[in-house]
């Protein structure tokens, strides 16, 4: 007689897959942070180090958190079988990710005019603040298109209030996300001159 293991669920796997991909993002943006701080640190002194932030990466984080909890309400109307709100929700939410990533590229334009910045572009704690943030924006837009997938499907009705993992994981995806600029914007905050009010 043998034993064979038991498969997991369909859903299950997902989810299990899901996980260890966040998890591996963590470990990379938790490495990435670090060494930004200790670069940071390295660098007190600097006339970089005393420059303020623009004030774009408060109303960005504010965005991003806003779509973060439109992705929560958006869980919940699945699971009531709410389609034509969820699909609004997920539609409201890619949106407002595409002005999140707008505002995020002119925070860094408006870092790149700075004349400390362009005095020496290819070093500098801002430099290390632009880097870290297109690495988070990447994840952004690679999250981008999957809301917009998962909004298309929404749209045709692929979930119900028994099949959502897909939106489930979104959410997820979208609340790391906050959680690791939030992370990034603190780093960047003690290691600056703060942010431009």
């Amino acid at each position: 007689m043998t034993t064979r293991p038991l498969a997991l669920a369909s859903d299950r796997r997902a989810q299990q897959g899901g996980l260890l991909f966040l998890t591996s993002l963590l470990m990379f943006f938790l490495g990435s942070i670090l060494i930004y701080v200790l670069y940071a640190v390295a660098r007190r002194g600097e006339p970089q180090t005393l420059e303020p932030l623009p004030a774009t990466f408060l109303l960005s984080t504010a965005l991003l958190l806003a779509i973060s909890g439109v992705l929560h309400v958006a869980t919940r109307a699945v699971r009531r079988e709410q389609r034509r709100r969820l699909v609004l929700l997920l539609a409201g939410s890619v949106v407002a990710a595409l002005a999140f990533m707008a505002l995020q590229m002119f925070a860094m334009w408006e870092m790149m005019s700075k004349p400390e910045f362009t005095a020496t572009p290819h070093k500098g704690v801002f430099g290390m603040v632009i880097v870290l943030a297109v690495l988070h924006g990447l994840h952004v837009a690679g999250g981008v298109i999957a809301l917009a997938l998962v909004a298309s499907r929404a749209a045709i009705g692929r979930y119900d209030h028994e099949r959502y993992w897909a939106i489930d994981f979104s959410a997820m995806y979208w609340h790391f996300l906050d959680a690791i600029w939030l992370c990034m914007l603190v780093a960047f905050w003690v290691t600056t001159g703060g942010v431009q009010l």
